[in-house]
């Protein structure tokens, strides 16, 4: 652009007002001069004073701006006849000569003045004061946005008429093309006949390209009439600039200078002081970052020292140590560049170490002469080698002492079989080699002998190993109550650190009984000055790695050795639990569990093998050949052994008394028949006639009595001497018995003791006794009632007497029932109880058999009477022969059985023969018509009727019996 005045100098007022001053003076100076209207006016900004202040084609078409000072380019160009341009629309069209001339008023239109438009005034002076306010709210800008809008599409639609090709960026007429695009070669082909043409479009070409030319320019100018201002006022902004910038420099080169005086001044010496200190620090860094690298080279001689002593604790911590020290601390340095993978081998073959340890000591620990100690072997080391394979997270260890345990229990078996064979004469090892077939050739005695020195081995042998296990499960709790604390100390530490400033200095300890080695500090000063403290000298002078290393490794071993003394106490075990046991909480709390598991495995493998050697014995039936009292000293026994054991370990093992209740039933089997074989033979024997009462089951009968029920001991031979009795005395009632009856008592009585003695056998017992009583009451129905004596031992018929002696030998068993039923229900668990009924059932069979007893004896007198009254005549003499047949066998009936049975069960029986008696003979007087009317008849019947109640009442007990015989006559109707 090209401007037609030049730049007056910047005043040193405000911009603004020069710029101001500067367009007033040029409107005065230039205000005669006609310029052409800006074409390019300002873009609009949005804010309206620019808008007011901006050139106007109406109102500043005549007054000259600073935006007169440019020249439309294209129009200078094209056509440079301003002349014409200035015309107006009159000149342009009728010639420069026409003039403007004053028209003559018309006669017809009336003058107009003020006063017409005064009502129009008065309203619409308040709508335009309205429109005015609205007015500076909201510039009215509708003409300009409507030229410029206009101007804008005008641009647009120009620019669209040239190419896109020289809109590229790449454009370039060197491009082949490129150029044949802009300029096709056809149009400048010299052919023959064509030169008019072509000259015609060449021309047309070249106004084309000058049409593009002159789009493009009134853009650009377009383009730089809206950043005109910018321009200007950056220009007239210049000097001013420059002005400041001078001064500027003057005041940095002064604040330099001043800078550098304080530099040299202040500041130089102190931060020297501070360099030094920085270099100092690192001095002693790398003092101990050297220091810390001899005592790292000192590890792996340490722990061969330490594991010469077996302290596998100290060597782990150690290892575990110097691997965090070399990750941490020692990082990248290339003289430890395989100490690491070293230090893991060498853990590697700890942990063998440790385990192939464990593996002897549990082999020592069992192995040891099973006598009455059980101290825990080598408590110390016990202890260590459990911490370190906690360290090591080798949580299977306790398999190791399970396996060991397994071997031990059978070669304790084993020995003890050995050590009493040699103690027998009688076994030849030669002879007979297997040590099963040579611990079968021992008697009853010597082999409870052996299982009882088995049962007292495997006891001590129960309690070692709880102590044991005792001690590991210990240890494992330390470590779980040591978890549990650290947690507790962690989330203490944790809240305590959300209030008090956090310290960013980590301290790597090297440990081993007092040995430990500090970080590389972050800070400062205080890092220098903790590092000579924590290298335990109290002053900061470095010393040598050699002066340092001797007294370390002394520390380092007498320190272990103090430690292993230690270890058995509280405080020792607590100094070998490091943080660096990363056991949970649940993995602690199962192997506790599985230790105490593996006791109750302990139990089981001792009743295992307890199992196999008894049933190793009852391979020949030497077991179910014991008498009574030998099964009753092996239950006894193995029931004590089940008892210590389940005191030892806390937990029932079923295997030995699932032996111990299936060599019981096989003995109940056997005791019951032997004892139901031996009373059938004693029934089958039996001539039912009553057998004296020796002392001894007097004496039996008496201790049940006094609620004792047991077999009495054997009394010495003075007291055998007692004459038997003839009745047997129970609570002062005299029982007549049989020999079988006395022998019975005796076998229930065994039947109890045996329930005493082997509480485990109460409900087979009670079932086989219960069998053996119903067995002894349908017996002997079947030989007394069913007559069945007749056949088996040859009796020549059934006697009153043998009816009357089998009923009382039945009451004497109903008798003790109750007893029995009292000492088995003692013995019962309370859902047991619903096998008591059993007793009940037998004692109303036994009440039925005594019923059917006493209505046999009624039977007979009745077929007796029957028999004689049949064939009574009412005659004289007097008594009658009928009457005095029948007293006479009456008093034989009562000489039977008055003896046998209580004088009240006499009486009974009596009574119920006499109404018999009565029965018959008023059939036998209502068959011979002999009728209670004091006629000669009557007094003979009468006569014999008090014949036969003057002979029945004078039987011995039956004086006071009321016979009632007033109702052998027909009552009168």
């Amino acid at each position: 652009m090209a401007s037609h005045h030049s730049s007056s100098p910047v005043p040193q007022s405000n911009a603004g007002d020069a710029f101001l001053k500067k367009e007033l003076e040029a409107t005065k100076r230039f205000c005669p001069i006609q310029s052409l209207p800006d074409v390019c006016p300002k873009e609009p900004t949005g804010d309206p004073s620019q808008l007011c202040d901006s050139p106007s084609l109406v109102m500043d078409q005549h007054r000259w701006t600073i935006y007169h000072s440019k020249v439309n380019l294209p129009a200078a160009l094209n056509d440079p006849r301003l002349a014409k341009r200035e015309s107006d629309f009159f000149t342009k069209t009728w010639g420069v000569d026409f003039v403007d001339t004053e028209v003559t008023p018309s006669f017809y239109l009336p003058q107009i003045t003020k006063e017409h438009f005064a009502l129009y005034q008065q309203e619409i002076t308040p709508r335009e004061k309205v429109q005015e306010r609205g007015k500076d709210v909201c510039a009215a800008k509708d003409p300009f946005d409507r030229t410029l809008l206009h101007t804008h599409d005008k641009s647009r639609t120009d620019l669209e008429q040239v190419p896109k090709i020289f809109m590229k960026p790449d454009f370039a007429l060197e491009d082949s093309l490129t150029f044949n695009a802009v300029l096709p070669w056809s149009h400048f082909s010299t052919a023959a006949g064509k030169g008019n043409r072509d000259a015609a479009s060449s021309r047309l070409l070249q106004e084309k390209l000058s049409h593009y030319l002159d789009i493009v320019e009134v853009n650009i100018a377009h383009q730089i009439s809206l950043r005109s201002e910018a321009f200007f006022h950056a220009m007239t902004s210049q000097h001013e600039l420059q002005d400041y910038l001078r001064k500027t420099s003057q005041a940095v080169k002064l604040l330099r200078e001043k800078i550098s005086r304080i530099d040299q001044v202040v500041c130089e010496g102190s931060l020297r002081v501070l360099r030094l200190s920085i270099t100092r620090n690192n001095c002693i860094k790398a003092y101990n970052k050297l220091k810390l690298m001899a005592t790292v080279h000192q590890t792996q001689p340490m722990v061969q020292l330490l594991l010469s002593t077996s302290e596998f604790v100290g060597a782990l911590d150690l290892i575990a140590t110097t691997q965090e020290v070399l990750q941490q601390e020692l990082q990248g340095i290339h003289s430890f560049r395989h100490l690491g993978s070293q230090l893991c081998e060498l853990e590697k073959l700890i942990d063998k170490m440790m385990i192939a340890e464990f593996a002897t000591y549990a082999r020592n620990d069992l192995n040891r002469p099973l006598e009455d100690d059980c101290q825990i072997l080598e408590e110390e080391r016990l202890v260590s080698l459990v911490f370190g394979l906690l360290k090591q997270r080798k949580l299977n260890f306790y398999e190791i002492y399970g396996d060991e345990m397994i071997i031990t229990a059978k070669n304790i078996i084993k020995q003890c079989v050995v050590d009493t064979v040699s103690q027998i004469e009688e076994i030849d090892p030669e002879v007979v080699v297997k040590l099963a077939d040579q611990m079968r050739m021992m008697n009853f005695p010597q082999w409870f002998d052996l299982l009882k020195n088995i049962f007292s081995k495997f006891t001590i042998f129960l309690k070692r190993i709880k102590a044991t296990l005792s001690a590991i499960r210990g240890v494992v709790f330390l470590v779980l109550d040591k978890n549990q604390k650290t947690r507790e100390l962690e989330d203490s530490l944790h809240k305590s650190s959300a209030k008090e400033s956090t310290v960013d200095t980590e301290v790597a300890y090297l440990t081993h009984e007092g040995l430990f080695i500090s970080d590389a500090f972050s800070g400062g000063a205080p890092g220098a000055d903790a590092a000579p403290q924590r290298n335990g000298s109290p002053s900061s002078e470095p010393c040598s790695s050699d002066s340092v290393s001797e007294p370390e490794g002394t520390t380092d071993s007498s320190s272990s050795k103090e430690q292993t003394s230690s270890s058995g106490t509280p405080g020792g075990v607590e100094m070998m639990i490091s943080d660096d046991m990363k056991l949970t909480d649940l993995e602690l709390v199962r192997l506790a569990n599985n230790i105490q598991e593996l006791l109750y495995n302990a139990s089981d493998i001792c009743h295992d093998r307890s199992v196999k050697f008894l049933m190793a014995r009852a391979k020949d039936g030497f077991l179910e050949k014991l008498n009574s009292n030998e099964f009753v000293a092996l239950s006894r026994l193995m029931e004590g052994f089940i008892l210590d054991t389940e005191q030892v370990c806390g937990r029932r093992s079923m295997s030995l008394r699932g032996a111990l209740q299936s060599q019981a039933n096989r003995f109940v089997n056997r005791f019951h028949e032997e004892r139901k074989t031996k009373l059938s033979l004693l029934l089958d024997n039996e001539r039912w006639k009553q057998a004296e009462v020796p002392a001894e089951f007097q004496d039996l009968v008496d201790s049940v009595s006094a609620g004792r029920i047991s077999l009495p001991d054997k009394k010495p031979a003075a007291a055998e001497e007692r004459k038997p009795a003839e009745f047997l005395l129970v609570e002062g009632q005299k029982y007549a018995t049989v020999g079988t009856v006395l022998l019975l008592i005796r076998i229930i009585l065994e039947y109890c003791q045996c329930v005493d003695n082997i509480p485990s056998i109460t409900t087979d017992m009670l079932t086989r006794l219960s069998d053996l009583l119903k067995y002894f009451n349908s017996r002997s129905c079947q030989l007394v009632l069913g007559a069945g004596a007749l056949q088996v031992v040859g009796l020549k018929t059934i006697t009153t007497k043998n009816l009357a002696l089998s009923s009382r030998c039945l009451q004497l068993i109903v008798h003790y029932i109750p007893v029995i039923r009292a000492h088995f229900e003692a013995r019962l668990q309370p859902k047991q109880f619903s096998m008591l009924r059993h007793f009940d059932h037998i004692t109303k069979d036994y009440h039925d058999h005594i019923a059917e007893i006493s209505a046999k004896l009624v039977a007979i007198m009745d077929s007796l009477f029957d028999k004689l009254l049949s064939k009574y005549e009412v005659k004289a003499p007097v008594p009658s022969a009928c009457f005095r047949n029948i007293c006479k066998q009456m008093a034989k009936m009562h000489e039977a059985i008055y003896d046998l049975l209580p004088e009240e069960q006499t009486q009974m029986l009596f009574l119920r023969i006499n109404t018999s008696y009565k029965l018959h003979l008023k059939r036998q007087l209502a068959h011979l018509n002999v009728v209670n009317d004091g006629g000669p008849l009557n007094g003979l019947v009468t006569s014999d009727v008090a014949f036969y109640t003057g002979n029945l009442q004078a039987l011995k007990g039956l004086n006071n019996l009321d016979l009632n015989m007033a109702e052998i006559w027909e009552q009168k109707r």
